[in-house]
């Protein structure tokens, strides 16, 4: 998509990114419009940016091997958007690849490795995150421990992995409990670093379910809305620009600035020492 300048909101079609290419007609200031081509992120974690500047800050993250839609090529960058969940942004063009065969695969655990070969005594290679897709090719088994191998030639635990869709057994919660301690990053969308309302669409993702990527889209369509008193395990409290998981009716989680990680809280101090500064919860939702 071209055009000086190319405006829009870079959550556009969240719930329905299959919309988007050239529907944004009439949405999206630009000279024409094409369909697009597509594309899949070759490195760990990729930044997406309002504009295509290092120093801008960024919005959201793609994940490994995640699918998403080339817009335009320029000066060493690319205007796309993410097919899991629409958001639009600038990324380095130097972190796409062509789009692989199809993935059936992804990571389970919160970060693995990949090695040059299926042996985990070799000098590891990226390290990859949770819900990170890979193209896998096969399977080999070095001293008792199964790897898969990719289409690249790396290997990964295959315990580490699983395939996409598959039920793991656990709820979102406890999968966003796994990801305790990860460092907490504005726009962040990895186990290597997330914000609160990443955390939610991540967990949410490897449980099977959908989730947009902002805690103000969360907070104003995700599930239904319930009140403060009927709180349980797996509700979403959110505040004006946060947003948190109940572990149970007085526990929560949350990626937050506070702890600058994803750390448990119980919810009636959180509740006080947020709102010293933010005010009160705005909504409960039921997912």
């Amino acid at each position: 998509m071209t055009g000086n300048p190319v405006t829009l909101d870079r959550r556009l079609n969240a719930y329905r990114p299959d919309l988007a290419d050239a529907r944004l007609a009439g949405r999206v200031e630009a000279s024409h419009f094409v369909e697009g081509e597509g594309g899949t992120v070759a490195v760990p974690v990729a930044d997406l940016r309002p504009r295509p500047d290092l120093a801008a800050g960024i919005d959201t993250q793609l994940l490994f091997g995640e699918p998403l839609r080339v817009f335009e090529r320029r000066d060493g960058w690319a205007w796309v958007q993410a097919e899991t969940d629409g958001y639009v942004g600038y990324m380095a063009a130097a972190e796409l690849a062509s789009p692989a065969h199809q993935v059936t695969f992804w990571v389970t655990q919160p970060r693995t490795f990949v090695y040059p070969e299926p042996d985990m005594k070799r000098p590891r290679g990226q390290a990859l995150s949770m819900g990170s897709r890979i193209n896998v090719v096969g399977e080999a088994e070095t001293r008792g421990t199964r790897y898969l191998t990719l289409a690249d030639g790396g290997s990964v635990i295959a315990a580490h992995c699983g395939s996409i869709g598959a039920s793991t057994g656990d709820d979102y919660v406890a999968i966003a409990a796994r990801l305790l301690e990860t460092p907490y990053l504005w726009g962040g969308k990895s186990a290597f670093g997330i914000d609160c309302s990443g955390l939610v669409q991540l967990s949410m993702m490897m449980a099977g379910k959908t989730a947009p990527r902002d805690s103000d889209m969360q907070a104003a369509g995700l599930g239904e809305k319930i009140g403060f008193d009927e709180l349980r395990r797996g509700d979403l409290v959110f505040w004006k620009g946060h947003v948190a998981i109940m572990e149970d009716k007085a526990t929560m989680i949350h990626a937050n600035g506070h702890t600058m990680s994803v750390a448990r809280e119980g919810l009636k101090a959180a509740v006080e020492r947020i709102g010293y500064l933010y005010g009160a919860p705005t909504i409960c939702r039921r997912p």
